[in-house]
């Protein structure tokens, strides 16, 4: 396997604190001892302000983390320590410890635990049927507020406060429609542009018609339409679904606040069929977030899609490889990638981002920073965030490979490749 780089062990960690405090343990004399066995284990003994030296190991095949620190981050700064002194290639082939051992069985024995559990009840038909009921009814509502929203003209709903839309939004989610919930609230962030919120409304028109013709759809497009609604789609479900076996290309990842969680979005991309995935994790407050998909790595692996016209968010099933050290192949034109952003908002109208490969393109500011390809080609980065100086820093006026998700405000650079060095941004 690989040995990865510093900033990917380094994208690992939580926070700033974090690297900062992994840089402090990255050095052999911080260590009792350490240890690998065949590049699938690294373990070691850390002296910390206790008796006894912290017993940290990692598991890279996931990868998988264990400290006895009484740190609650997730990976805590002595493993983003232990895995920087790996990439030093300061950390030898040794004996692997009996408690090395005994973390290893141990979560081996949860992992054939989940695999036997019996999945969960259905809920009762009685159930699905109250809730649909109650559903449609909110729809309705909907759509008469959607109508109302227009009749009385947009220049007064691009003046109205937040109130207006957490009102509407919070009916919904009396309705239990969770995700059109979502959508109304998001609109007091779009108000004051009235073309974006004639589009906004607009969308949400088309999905409470889509819903009352659920019935005559195709089954990708109804599955889309109830996922947008909110209705949810479970975990055994998904997994029960036709695996995709690629070598996949961890291109990014991101994090958002949403309401009291956090949201980690992390895109991919098979090297073999260029399909793009989105991996979701959820976090509450004082909860880590999932830290087992590494930018600038590749995994061979068993990805399934949750149902939908445009599949595109999935679960990791099943890994063949441990994660390896790669730049991602195949990139795109601006063109090329456009046109499948395009071909996918024909099936999915109701996509609010889409991920991008773009290929030897340049940052170029002209009124505000675009990234322009070999071809004059650009697209526009996106003006509600922090200006890119990272990125033009590390393109240096050269063509670089940039992952970015695209959003009706433009383009999101998440991470970028120059001379084989992967950049986070």
């Amino acid at each position: 396997m690989s040995v990865w780089s510093v900033d990917q062990v380094l994208a690992l960690a939580p926070d700033a604190s974090s690297r900062a405090g992994a840089r402090s343990v990255s050095r052999a004399r911080a260590w009792q001892a350490t240890g690998r066995t065949d590049d699938v284990s690294l373990w070691g003994l850390c002296q910390g302000s206790g008796r006894q030296p912290y017993q940290t190991c990692v598991d890279l095949r996931e990868p998988a983390y264990h400290c006895s620190c009484p740190s609650r981050k997730v990976p805590c700064k002595h493993v983003l320590g232990l895995l920087l002194l790996w990439v030093s290639g300061e950390v030898p082939v040794g004996e692997p410890p009996e408690w090395l051992l005994r973390w290893q069985n141990s979560r081996a024995a949860r992992q054939t635990r989940g695999q036997r559990r019996a999945p969960a009840a259905p809920p009762s038909e009685k159930t699905v049927r109250r809730r649909a009921d109650r559903v449609a009814a909110g729809l309705d509502e909907l759509d008469r507020w959607l109508s109302d929203q227009v009749r009385q003209g947009l220049a007064g709903a691009s003046r109205a406060g937040y109130r207006h839309w957490a009102t509407m939004a919070a009916r919904l989610v009396d309705a239990q429609a969770p995700g059109v919930a979502g959508a109304v609230g998001r609109l007091a962030s779009v108000a004051s542009s009235p073309d974006r919120l004639l589009a906004e409304l607009g969308l949400l028109r088309l999905l409470v018609t889509g819903y009352r013709r659920l019935d005559e759809l195709p089954a990708d497009l109804a599955a889309t339409v109830r996922g947008r609604v909110g209705f949810p789609v479970a975990v055994d479900d998904v997994l029960a679904g036709p695996p995709v076996r690629d070598v996949w290309q961890v291109l990014a990842v991101r994090d958002e606040a949403e309401e009291r969680l956090t949201v980690r979005r992390t895109w991919l991309r098979g090297r073999r069929s260029a399909r793009p995935a989105l991996v979701l994790s959820f976090a509450a407050p004082g909860q880590e977030l999932a830290a087992d998909l590494i930018p600038g790595t590749e995994i061979d692996a068993d990805l399934c899609f949750y149902p939908g016209a445009q599949p595109l968010r999935a679960l990791v099933a099943t890994r063949y490889s441990a994660a390896a050290s790669a730049v991602p192949a195949g990139g795109d034109s601006v063109s090329e990638a456009l046109d499948g952003y395009s071909a996918a908002l024909a099936v999915d109208p109701w996509l609010e981002r889409w991920p991008m490969l773009l290929d030897g393109v340049c940052p170029v500011h002209a009124g505000r920073w675009h990234l322009v390809d070999g071809k004059g080609d650009g697209l526009p980065v996106r003006g509600d965030g922090p200006q890119p100086w990272r990125l033009v820093a590390a393109a240096g006026g050269r063509p670089v490979t940039v992952a970015a998700e695209w959003t009706v405000a433009g383009l999101r650079p998440l991470t970028a490749w120059a001379e084989d060095r992967m950049v986070r941004l």
